[in-house]
């Protein structure tokens, strides 16, 4: 085989930036039964160390590196060069199987024109000499039943960062067969996390990796990929230019740092599954020159539990293309989301009256004083379910951090206004039906101003609670200086941020965020 280009990195070391190189290697294989068939597939450098057997190969990074391009053709030339190959692709959680490789698979197999040497179906795919590839969600094995994977060849795990300990530990004694490999590719999340503690430990005494035997791991990121696309070109750049730790940790692997100034950590990733009678709420948040603009849809299964679940995210899109960027929101359950109502930022009203012109339902968002505040505050209040798909979501839930004093590191109870762009289209989604909800929540300002006028002349009025008549002392939620009880008195916070409420009020203000102390 001819060598072209920079040189394959070592196994496991850790690579500096390189610059972009569109040099890659050529191989050819040939399947032996039942008849010869040549593939040539063209693999960047960086993944040559895979080429070989081992029992772990681990391929870790940033997004758009092609760790899955990679590891979906290397699995179809496997299935043609040993006939009979059993291949089982892996997730933490797979509810369906959207959420896996199925399709990626599906494209590889067109493309590379070896269609007539597999069968697909809806389940599972035959792969030549009688072999199958399968999909499975680790968190639905027990003990016994992942014992039905004792005979397979190959187990890829997606998504790996997502794995957990148990699955972790069901799985690599399972698949046993002589010569039978584990695969995982992942974006890091945390160094704690089970592949992490496998495949990236270090020797404390020598500094060197900490493998298991037959480990082959290696880092890949966009540079490594001489196919990587515009469109996440256009993203990188931007993270690159406004936020320095999410372009290293979404597009350079690095670990997300888990600062005690992020904001939300009241999420999770997992999938839902909606009630037919479920209405869908939709928010936009519209960018400019080389801002991103967003759109989401997400779902109030019940007034403490929002479930995200459809996103779309563009930069520089431009007025005439921002119907198209938010006909994304589109999919079998909801075909056409012009027709339903949606809330856009107010700061763009030409594009609100453009969109609503091309047939969209479209709603400016209402601002005032206080209202990021209180919308962050009221999402900090519920539970946060995101569907894994909702790559840009998940990003900004990681990283929205409140400022911290440059000299102490204090944090401070301001919001960054950074970090926020699919947020605040979650907050617009949200506005009219955060009224509904007792908190911190600027509908709540309306109310008790009608409850109060209608009381004035007609009772005496009520005594302020205190510590001195039953009254109970809490700390305010970072960032909220105000807030209404559940039947509208107001509660303002001293300069050290405390209030003293009703005992009545103590339980909504608990959930949206307040402290009791004292």
């Amino acid at each position: 085989m001819k060598v072209i280009g920079r040189p394959a990195e070592k196994p496991n070391a850790k690579k500096p930036s390189p610059p972009r190189s569109k040099k890659v290697s050529e191989r050819a294989r040939a399947r032996s039964q039942p008849e010869a068939h040549c593939l040539r597939l063209e693999t960047p450098r960086a993944f040559e160390p895979f080429l070989v057997p081992s029992r772990y190969k681990g391929a870790w990074g940033g997004r758009g590196s092609g760790k899955s391009h990679f590891f979906a053709e290397l699995l179809i030339e496997r299935c043609l060069l040993i006939p009979g190959t059993r291949a089982v692709c892996v997730r933490e959680v797979q509810k369906s199987l959207d959420q896996s490789v199925k399709l990626l698979l599906e494209d590889k197999i067109k493309k590379l024109g070896v269609s007539h040497l597999f069968r697909v179906l809806h389940s599972h795919i035959e792969t030549p000499g009688g072999g199958i590839i399968t999909f499975q969600g680790m968190q639905n094995h027990t003990a016994e039943s992942v014992k039905s994977l004792e005979g397979y060849d190959i187990a890829w795990v997606e998504e790996a960062q997502s794995l957990s300990q148990r699955s972790l530990d069901l799985l690599r004694p399972t698949i046993r067969k002589p010569n039978s490999e584990l695969w995982f590719s992942w974006n890091p999340g945390k160094a704690t996390d089970p592949v992490d503690v496998l495949l990236r430990s270090v020797d404390p005494k020598t500094g060197e990796p900490a493998l298991p035997p037959g480990a082959i791991v290696c880092r890949v990121n966009y540079m490594d990929n001489p196919w990587f696309p515009d469109v996440l070109a256009r993203e990188l750049e931007w993270d690159q230019q406004h936020d320095k730790d999410k372009f290293a940790h979404v597009w350079l692997g690095e670990y997300n740092r888990n600062s005690s100034a992020r904001v939300f950590r009241n999420w999770r990733m997992d999938t839902l599954d909606v009630p037919p009678e479920a209405r869908p709420l939709f928010g936009a948040d519209w960018g400019y020159a080389v801002d991103p603009s967003t759109g989401v849809r997400c779902w109030l299964l019940n007034e403490r539990l929002l479930y995200i679940d459809r996103e779309t995210y563009g930069v520089g899109v431009e007025i005439d293309d921002t119907p198209k960027l938010l006909d994304k929101l589109n999919d079998e359950r909801i075909p056409n989301v012009r027709i339903w109502s949606m809330r856009g930022d107010s700061a763009r009203p030409e594009l609100i009256s453009y969109l609503n012109r091309q047939g969209f339902t479209i709603t400016a968002s209402t601002k005032g004083p206080g209202s990021v505040d209180e919308g962050v505050a009221f999402l900090k209040s519920i539970e946060i379910v995101v569907h894994p798909d909702c790559k840009h979501v998940i990003d900004e839930l990681l990283f929205y951090s409140y400022k911290t004093d440059p000299l102490t590191g204090e944090v401070l109870p301001v919001l960054l206004d950074k970090k926020n762009h699919m947020i605040d289209a979650i907050r617009y989604a949200l506005e009219e039906h955060r009224k509904s909800l007792f908190g911190i929540i600027e509908f709540a300002r309306t109310e008790a101003a009608k409850i109060m006028a209608d009381k004035i002349g007609h009772a005496k009025a009520k005594e302020l609670p205190s510590t001195m008549n039953g009254g109970v002392r809490m700390r305010a939620a970072p960032g909220v200086s105000t807030a209404y009880g559940m039947t509208g008195t107001q509660y303002n916070a001293d300069a050290e941020g405390h209030v003293v409420v009703s005992a009545e009020d103590v339980a909504p203000l608990r959930a949206a965020g307040f402290v009791q102390v004292g």
